[in-house]
C-alpha cells in the first residue's frame, strides 16, 4: 500500500511539473539592439488631437509640432531619437487654460527612449526623456522637468505620450498661488504623428537581441 501511494505521488508530482512547464510563460528578454528605419534620418511630428499639460488645471494646445533626428542604436534603455525642437501653440492658435493663454518654452534636446518592443504589434514602449520647459499661464510661471511615459506604433507612426503622476515635477513656481507649487505633479498627454522630414514615410523602430 505504501509503495502504491509513493508511486502515485511520484507520478502526480511529475505530471504537475510537466503541466507547469507547459503553461508557464517564457520570460521576455529585453531588446538590446534597436533598428530604426531609415537611419540616420531627420523626422518631423505634428499633433494628432489636443496636447494637454495638467498641473492641477488643464492647459490645452490644439497645435503642436516637433522635429529632430533618429538613428539605430544599442542598449536598454536606448535613445532612438533626439527631439531638437518642440513648439506648443501659435500666435493664431495659442494654448489655453482658465488662468489665461499658455506659453511653453522648451529647453531641448528631449530624447525618445526605448525600453520594450512587442513584435506582434510593432509597439515600442519607453518614454520621452530630458523634458525641461518653462510654462507661463497668465501671471503664473513655473518650470517643469522629468520624463513622460510614451509608446510608438510602427503601423501608424504615432508617438503617444501619456505621462503618469511622478514622471514630471515642478522645480519652481511663482505667481501661481496654491494652484501650482513644487508639490504639484504635472501630467503631459497627447499624440504626435511622426514622418521622415519632407516625406510621407513613417519611421519604424524594431527591438531585437543579438
Amino acid at each position: 500500500m505504501k509503495k502504491s501511494l509513493s508511486r502515485i505521488a511520484v507520478v502526480a508530482g511529475a505530471g504537475a511539473a510537466a503541466f507547469a512547464m507547459t503553461v508557464a510563460p517564457a520570460s521576455a528578454v529585453p531588446s538590446t539592439v534597436w533598428t530604426v528605419t531609415p537611419s540616420p534620418a531627420n523626422f518631423s511630428a505634428t499633433n494628432s488631437g489636443n496636447i494637454v499639460l495638467t498641473a492641477n488645471i488643464p492647459m490645452t494646445c490644439t497645435t503642436s509640432s516637433a522635429s529632430g533626428t533618429m538613428a539605430s542604436t544599442t542598449g536598454n534603455p536606448a535613445t532612438v531619437a533626439s527631439i531638437n525642437a518642440i513648439n506648443f501653440g501659435t500666435s493664431g492658435s495659442p494654448c489655453t487654460s482658465v488662468l489665461g493663454n499658455v506659453t511653453t518654452v522648451a529647453t531641448t534636446p528631449w530624447t525618445v527612449v526605448a525600453q520594450d518592443y512587442t513584435a506582434s504589434t510593432g509597439v515600442t514602449k519607453g518614454y520621452v526623456g530630458n523634458v525641461k520647459a518653462k510654462v507661463t499661464a497668465g501671471a503664473c510661471v513655473f518650470n517643469v522637468q522629468g520624463k513622460a511615459t510614451a509608446t510608438y506604433t510602427n503601423s501608424t507612426g504615432i508617438l503617444a505620450v501619456a505621462s503618469v503622476s511622478g514622471d514630471l515635477v515642478v522645480t519652481s513656481a511663482s505667481g501661481c498661488g496654491s494652484v501650482v507649487t513644487t508639490a504639484t505633479k504635472p501630467t503631459f498627454k497627447g499624440n504626435y504623428a511622426v514622418k521622415v522630414t519632407g516625406t510621407t514615410t513613417i519611421p519604424k523602430i524594431v527591438g531585437s537581441n543579438p
